[in-house]
């Protein structure tokens, strides 16, 4: 039976520490892939104006991860653009994309997602479609998590690199350099296209 971790995110922009943390999770885990999800529209926040398209947060993923032969991008959540996506409508999809494969999936979040768990749309079915794995996240702490929650979660510890897309697009906006933050080929689309340098 096939296992697939599933590490959706807004990646604005994708950069080295989502690599690094999915390779670990998928190390720990044994998982035979990662598949990359870039989000629709978020349902809990609000879209800020430093905020790439979603094509361009697309392309940029599929830049930063589709040379990995244990990574893949979905389009699952941007194809819809009018409609606010869920992370449980989102693996029910899934679910039935890989019913003949007899898939098990892997829902990778980090702290600060499950501490929000509760606001999330319909979180109990969550634990019924995956195993839900939490990695730290440095500033977010597993006592603030609902034990409700957090009692029903894998915890990994991996290694967490002080790199955020916050910071990317601040030193993007006042002209840093953005070497080894990101892969290469995304730095080269960002500055081609224009991204976060206007804001």
């Amino acid at each position: 039976m096939k296992r697939i971790g599933i590490f959706g995110g807004t990646f604005n922009p994708p950069h080295i520490g989502h690599s690094i943390i999915a390779d670990d999770v998928r190390e720990q885990m044994h998982l035979d892939k990662i598949l990359f999800i870039p989000s629709g529209v978020h349902p809990l926040k609000e879209a800020s104006p430093d905020m790439a398209s979603a094509k361009q947060r697309y392309e940029m993923a599929k830049l930063a991860f589709g040379n990995d032969k244990n990574f893949e991008v979905s389009d699952i959540e941007i194809k819809n653009t009018s409609e606010k996506s869920y992370t449980v409508d989102t693996l029910i999809k899934l679910k039935e994309l890989y019913k003949k494969d007899f898939v098990n999936l892997y829902l990778i979040l980090s702290t600060d997602n499950l501490i929000e768990f509760p606001k999330w749309k319909n979180p109990e079915k969550l634990f019924l479609l995956s195993e839900v794995i939490c990695v730290n996240r440095p500033g977010y702490y597993i006592n603030e998590v609902k034990s409700e929650y957090s009692q029903r979660v894998k915890y990994l510890n991996v290694l967490n690199l002080e790199i955020s897309s916050t910071i990317i697009r601040e030193h993007i906006r006042f002209k840093k350099s953005i070497k080894y933050l990101v892969h290469p080929e995304v730095e080269n689309y960002i500055y081609k296209n224009k991204i976060y340098q206007n804001v």
